[in-house]
């Protein structure tokens, strides 16, 4: 469906031309998202930056995620997943406390000194490469959410249908290129899935910056 990240973020800019504005805002969800936001910013001339959710991981196999944290605490959890797996909430804290500080050290990187970008009052897309569960998604759009942009848009290449479904109360619009039934991972659906670097993201926001420090 997809050559690459930077492919499937100039199609997925394509639709999102009704939302070109001054008071627009790009966020991308690293590291591949990042490249994706990337692509759309440039298209709408628009500054980009990144927001950095984590999964949280069920106790007993750290690979199942069972919910997720955003930067300013705001944590999302599958409530049916974890009563049908018996995890105590309280069991989960820890994590968190890790996430939270893995998100700290990767925004400091990928940043630098520069401050955050100011959500309120701003149309904001949040871009990701794709979404599978959604969590880190869902966690990262109530964050948003709590700093009252004007409108919040997720912008997304491939999610699968249900997700989509889930997530619809959680945005004031999004758009999906492709959201096909037969979804079973995002890779899926890209010519080339390589892992995004922390470098690239690095530049990515770097080039942008410059580009639109230079414009004001």
């Amino acid at each position: 469906m997809f050559a690459d990240r930077r492919d499937a973020g100039r199609r997925l800019a394509a639709r999102l031309q009704h939302l070109q504005k001054p008071d627009l805002i790009v966020l991308g969800i690293p590291r591949g998202g990042a490249i994706v936001a990337a692509e759309v910013a440039a298209f709408l001339d628009a500054p980009l930056d990144v927001i950095v959710p984590r999964k949280i991981g069920a106790p007993f196999n750290p690979e199942m995620a069972v919910g997720a944290v955003a930067p300013d605490g705001t944590v999302f959890y599958d409530e049916t997943l974890i009563r049908d797996t018996g995890i105590e909430r309280q069991g989960l804290e820890r994590q968190v406390a890790r996430e939270l500080r893995e998100i700290r050290r990767r925004l400091s990187l990928y940043r630098g000194d520069r401050p955050g970008p100011e959500s309120r009052g701003h149309t904001v897309i949040l871009a990701d490469d794709g979404i599978a569960t959604g969590y880190t998604v869902q966690a990262a759009l109530r964050s948003l959410r709590r700093q009252q942009p004007f409108r919040l848009v997720l912008a997304v290449p491939v999610a699968p249908p249900d997700v989509i479904s889930r997530l619809q109360p959680e945005a004031d619009e999004i758009v999906c290129v492709f959201a096909p039934s037969d979804f079973y991972a995002v890779g899926q659906f890209y010519g080339d899935f390589r892992q995004t670097s922390d470098q690239e993201v690095i530049d990515a926001l770097a080039y942008n910056h410059v580009i639109h420090k230079g414009q004001s």
